[in-house]
């Protein structure tokens, strides 16, 4: 396997790591509307995420260097194309982890309403537009012979990547959900699990309509094993969530967001970027890789730097892995 080969892998388990993590607290953060009754309640729901929501956007920072780094061309191309949905993604990151940190700064109902708003929309909107971006990239985009995105707007807002959309939007929140269900005890747990089973099956009908839809445009034999996988642990994580077997529902669901997203990528290699003006001038593993030397360093730090970072961060998940609810939540100070 060359090294291109390797980042083309590395990267693919980056974003599945970003989606697995940030998945649960994107529906968290969409929770604060559809299921916390009270202030107390949203609290609470905030509290679930609050030591460990940044750590989990590193593997983001860590997605889009590592692209920039060993794949320059499909960066550039990927982030010239996609620019205003990826703006509205990066204005709403800022935004959410703004409202994190001043929601409690101050007393007021009105304060604190308009924070938990931002924390609703900003949390919603880049859960939707990041399926549609990679629903985009599988499917493919309008790259000339000079490798340039040509298309609009307009173009990225087909069906297929709308799908995708959908299919994020509903997993992420169904994620968040059953997370919900497993850092809380009391009421707000039971709500969270019978929520977790209508959010689960809409999120099934609409999952496996995109990913058969993906298998069938451009997908091959592991892709197929993927498709399995993600729809039989899809299922698997409603009926543990019915089961109250909370640990299963969030493990289960988790694996279903990573092989959906393996089986994105494991449809679009040996291309990065499909051309749907012409095959021959879609963005490959080769003509879109940095030199073989610069893989190599990369290929060092890299191995040198992850399993620092995964140690920390599983330690920061380990110590705040206790429950929490409403009698958790002190008095406000003010």
């Amino acid at each position: 396997m060359e090294l291109h080969d390797v980042w083309f892998v590395l990267i693919a388990v980056l974003w599945t790591g970003y989606f697995f993590l940030e998945g649960f607290d994107f529906g968290v953060g969409i929770l604060t509307k559809l299921l916390a009754r009270n202030r107390p309640e949203k609290r609470v729901l905030i509290n679930t995420i609050g030591p460990v929501w940044d750590g989990n956007e590193v593997w983001l920072l860590t997605a889009g260097g590592a692209t920039f780094a060993a794949f320059p061309e499909w960066y550039a191309t990927l982030f010239s194309g996609f620019y205003l949905p990826l703006l509205v993604i990066l204005v709403c990151l800022i935004v959410r982890g703004v409202a994190f940190e001043y929601r409690a700064k101050r007393p007021e109902e009105n304060w604190q309403r308009n924070w938990e708003n931002a924390i609703f929309w900003s949390s919603l909107i880049p859960a939707f537009l990041w399926g549609v971006a990679f629903g985009n990239i599988v499917h493919g985009v309008k790259i000339d012979r000079n490798l340039e995105y040509v298309g609009g707007v307009g173009d990225l807002l087909n069906p297929y990547a709308l799908l995708g959309g959908l299919v994020t939007l509903t997993l992420f929140t169904f994620h968040g959900t059953v997370f919900t269900a497993l850092k809380t005890v009391g009421d707000i747990r039971e709500r969270a699990r019978k929520l977790a089973l209508r959010v689960g099956l809409v999120t099934a009908v609409a999952a496996l309509v995109f990913l058969l839809w993906t298998q069938a445009h451009t997908g091959n034999g592991r892709s197929l094993v993927a498709l399995v996988v993600a729809v039989v642990t899809l299922v698997s994580a409603l009926v543990a969530n019915q089961a109250g077997r909370e640990g299963w529902a969030f493990a289960l669901s988790g694996v279903t967001i990573v092989a959906a997203v393996a089986m994105l990528f494991l449809s679009l290699f040996p291309n990065v970027m499909p051309s749907t003006l012409n095959a021959d001038w879609s963005l490959t593993v080769t003509n879109a890789s940095s030199s073989p030397y610069t893989l190599k360093i990369l290929t060092w730090c890299a191995g040198i730097a992850t399993p620092i970072i995964l140690l920390y961060q599983g330690w920061t998940y380990w110590v705040f892995r206790k429950r929490i609810g409403t009698q958790h939540i002190a008095e406000p100070a003010h």
